[in-house]
């Protein structure tokens, strides 16, 4: 068999294959005007995003650094610290897009299947976690449970359902 005829089966071959997986990692890839920056622990955005993703990024801000609270932000959005969905719910309810809290469960169901082009919420029963402007709104994994904080560290997406807001 031909070099040339062995390189593009490879190619067909390894396509095939990629199409089928799913990412195993989550990781940041800075575009320049389409992804955030953190300074200060706080998450800036670029220029020309649209509305609702801005205020969710203001909303995530404004509870970053705020302890880690299992059940925290459940009661009411408003709270002294916040577990892994209340923080993906209050940066969702800040841009308007829900109005009540809810579980890692449920946000597996929130909006529409896939990835989004803003925002981008990953969950599974146990954890969730969003991806607003290319940046992570997490409160750790592994155990860690930090509080809020954005992050631009990889972390692995195994298991995890990925959802988003319609049109964002």
């Amino acid at each position: 068999m031909p070099n040339r005829l062995r390189v593009c089966l490879f190619l067909v071959a390894s396509l095939l294959v990629s199409c089928g997986s799913k990412p195993k990692s989550w990781v940041y890839i800075y575009a320049r005007g389409k992804t955030g920056v953190i300074v200060g622990g706080k998450a800036v955005p670029p220029a020309g995003l649209p509305k609702q993703v801005l205020q969710a990024i203001t909303a995530g801000n404004e509870i970053v650094g705020k302890p880690y609270k299992y059940g925290g932000g459940h009661a009411s959005f408003k709270d002294s610290g916040y577990d892994c969905s209340a923080t993906v719910c209050y940066a969702l309810h800040g841009a308007g897009l829900i109005n009540e809290v809810g579980t890692s469960g449920s946000l597996r169901k929130y909006g529409s299947s896939g990835q989004g082009k803003h925002i981008t919420v990953y969950a599974k029963n146990g954890h969730a976690f969003i991806i607003i402007a290319g940046l992570r709104l997490d409160t750790g994994y592994n155990g860690e449970n930090q509080g809020p904080k954005w992050s631009t560290e990889s972390r692995p997406v195994r298991g995890y359902v990925l959802r988003h807001p319609p049109g964002l």
